[in-house]
């Protein structure tokens, strides 16, 4: 094959997968209840004041001014990636000492108000670490703090006895003490790269 037919194929594969990525990004979402947000692609988050409610009574991240926030959203009937997410960040918390873990808030929002209690969800939080507290609102206050930190959720319904499951995203959004976003981390961050992350941010304080 010549140079130029070689160039001609690769120029023209470009071409493919850039129309495939732009269709992903703007036009693809996969079919689900229409009452819930898609799983599709967010904008960059920007992150924000939120409210919702746990075991303690409201929890906002501007009651939260002066502690650093890692936030993530999820359900307590999650089989895998939640109970990974959280088990990494409980590693990162074991290693830091009590003066730290006393800045830290570590909040769990459970995108599943039907069935998550807040007693369930003090149970969850704390069988992970005694910082994670867990937490659930409104369809509305859910959509909303989703949103702005440019996560996702979908009810699927299964048909078998469990009901339904909720496919979610799964990042840990890291918030400083002034309540600004500072970092997301992608489920499956080692928990060295966490507690680093968390070090980072309580020690700019």
């Amino acid at each position: 094959m010549s140079g130029w037919m070689q160039r001609t194929l690769l120029a023209s594969l470009i071409l493919l997968l850039s129309g495939l990525l732009l269709w992903v990004l703007y036009f693809w979402a996969p079919e689900g209840d229409g009452s819930h947000q898609q799983l599709t692609i967010q904008p960059a988050p920007v992150g924000g004041d939120f409210q919702f409610n746990s075991h303690r009574g409201p929890v906002s991240l501007h009651a939260l001014h002066g502690k650093v926030v890692a936030l993530y959203f999820g359900y307590t009937q999650c089989p895998d990636i939640c109970p990974t997410s959280l088990g990494y960040l409980s590693l990162a918390l074991g290693q830091l000492n009590a003066e730290e873990l006393a800045d830290f808030q570590g909040l769990f929002i459970s995108v599943d108000p039907k069935r998550d209690s807040l007693q369930r969800l003090k149970e969850y939080g704390e069988f992970f670490h005694p910082s994670i507290l867990g937490a659930t609102g409104s369809v509305a206050q859910i959509d909303a703090a989703v949103r702005r930190y440019g996560a996702a959720y979908r009810i699927s319904d299964t048909g078998s006895e469990m009901g339904y499951i909720v496919d979610h995203s799964a990042d840990t959004y890291l918030i400083d003490r002034n309540g600004k976003l500072s970092a997301v981390l992608p489920h499956g961050t080692a928990p060295e790269t966490v507690l680093a992350e968390l070090r980072r941010l309580l020690r700019a304080g």
